[in-house]
């Protein structure tokens, strides 16, 4: 039972997986096992809901949805987009520098060639260092929100706050600039780009695939549901109003976080050689 609940969880996160998280010996990464990025990072349920939230705080940015909708098949692969992300969020957090750099940069490249028009006639390009920084805070607000709610709801300040300076580092290779590294500044970020949110007929159509997104199996498929609620009940506020999704009450709420918590036990009993698993080997921690 305990292999067949770990290779489900992988299936969804590391389908095909090039790196080898396992090597070289004591290459730490980026960060290295003491970080806080290791930590915020390392649980799977948490990351999923986050990521559902990101994906979703990210497409109310007009010119971070055009991106994405012009250039991927996101629309009829919702999952295969999370999987990319949490590819990415893994790799940069646990491979090895050579492999976490490599990747950096190959991302580097493919947003060099992602520009275009978005339907309000503004030019957009995925390497604008003002978009990255959208695209980054998005991110890392919603993984750390759904950490304090699904993993550690005590981690203190200072750590949220190392978290956020620690994992800058990514965004400003990638090309972002400015990046929040603080919970203050970043929302105050957040709050001075609400003027650039918008929720179109874009953004409400990919509102309703993430709702709908197919599982990977059957069996996955309530999982699945719970946690694309989850993500939106992650969301800011100002967020869930622009995106005219119902507030959770707090009876409803309570209901839906303990679904996940539950849902997350079996979950975290199981997995035992995901990449955060891998990486600690590699670096010798338990």
């Amino acid at each position: 039972m305990r292999q067949r609940i770990e290779a489900a969880v992988l299936g969804i996160t590391m389908p095909g997986q090039t790196i080898d998280y396992l090597h070289p010996p004591g290459d730490p990464g980026l960060f290295g096992p003491h970080s806080m990025a290791w930590q915020v990072h390392g649980d799977f349920t948490a990351m999923l809901a986050g990521g559902v939230s990101a994906l979703m705080l990210q497409m109310l940015h007009p010119a971070a949805l055009a991106g994405v909708w012009d250039h991927s098949n996101f629309r009829v692969d919702m999952l295969g987009r999370l999987r990319r992300t949490a590819r990415f969020v893994a790799a940069t957090t646990y491979a090895s520098r050579q492999d976490a750099e490599h990747l950096i940069d190959h991302v580097r490249r493919i947003h060099a060639s992602v520009s275009g028009t978005t339907p309000a006639g503004k030019p957009y390009a995925a390497s604008d260092p003002h978009l990255l920084t959208w695209v980054h805070v998005a991110e890392v607000s919603s993984f750390l929100e759904s950490f304090l709610v699904y993993r550690q709801p005590d981690f203190p300040l200072a750590a949220q706050n190392q978290y956020l300076d620690e994992i800058a580092l990514v965004a400003e290779r990638l090309g972002a600039q400015n990046v929040p590294r603080t919970v203050v500044d970043m929302r105050n970020y957040l709050e001075g780009m609400k003027g650039e949110l918008v929720n179109d007929a874009r953004t409400q159509e990919t509102l309703r695939r993430v709702l709908t997104a197919p599982a990977p199996g059957p069996l996955a498929v309530p999982f699945v549901r719970l946690m694309m609620r989850a993500g939106i009940d992650l969301l800011p506020g100002f967020a869930q109003e622009m995106l005219g999704v119902r507030q959770l009450g707090p009876v409803r709420q309570a209901a839906l976080r303990q679904s996940v918590r539950l849902a997350a036990k079996p979950l975290r009993w199981a997995v035992r050689n995901g990449t955060v698993h891998r990486a600690k080997r590699r670096v010798g921690v338990d």
